[in-house]
């Protein structure tokens, strides 16, 4: 985090990114269902956004357990920052409470990450970022000199025919230069408490990892 606060300063005068630099590594976006491709960011700063979206079946005895609303938020945060440091340690992970900070740092420069519209990003047809969401994104991820940005676009939960819960977290990752989505994936999983149903879930993007 000190890392990405000392370049702050330096961006506050120009926070966007060209749109034009470099091949992205992932070229397309991807169909549901494919894992998180780790492959082609090995070794590069990934900023991890926050979530926005929670919301679960009323057939759940769950609202309880989900409330307050953002401390649930916080709380998935820290579920899918441990799950991707610990299945996934080729990438560098930036996390939300990084962005947080670089928000309090510039408020009026930088967005603060917990207000985005990134719920957006969970529905199919959106394939390229546009404004205001993109330069909001563009100056996020700038601050730490990265280009992707990993977004959880939702979390939702179903009832089912069982006492078990269904998560289903919607991830995009968005090459913020471009504003192109090269990948998204409906995670799911199943269990008897939220957390649990949605640290399932998030296996599922690193499926060849017990």
């Amino acid at each position: 985090m000190d890392r990405l606060l000392s370049k702050v300063s330096a961006l506050l005068i120009a926070v966007s990114l060209s749109s034009c630099g470099g091949n992205s590594p992932i070229a397309e976006v991807t169909p549901r269902g494919l894992p998180l491709p780790t492959v082609g960011l090995s070794g590069q700063e990934v900023v991890v956004f926050p979530l926005t979206l929670v919301a679960v079946s009323d057939s759940l005895a769950w609202d309880g357990q989900l409330r307050p609303r953002d401390e649930a938020l916080l709380r998935a945060d820290s579920v899918i920052g441990l799950m991707l440091d610990e299945r996934s340690p080729e990438v560098d992970w930036v996390g939300p409470d990084a962005l947080r900070a670089a928000h309090r740092q510039a408020p009026g420069m930088i967005a603060d990450p917990d207000r985005l519209g990134t719920a957006v990003l969970r529905s199919t047809s959106i394939d390229r970022l546009t404004d205001p969401l993109a330069s909001q994104m563009r100056g996020l991820v700038g601050v730490a000199g990265a280009r992707f940005a990993l977004v959880p676009a939702s979390l939702f939960y179903f009832g089912g025919d069982t006492a078990e819960g269904k998560a289903e977290l919607t991830m995009a990752l968005v090459d913020v230069r471009t504003g192109a989505v090269t990948w998204r994936n409906i995670a799911s999983g199943q269990a008897d408490d939220p957390w649990t149903a949605l640290s399932r879930a998030l296996k599922t993007l690193n499926p060849s990892i017990p």
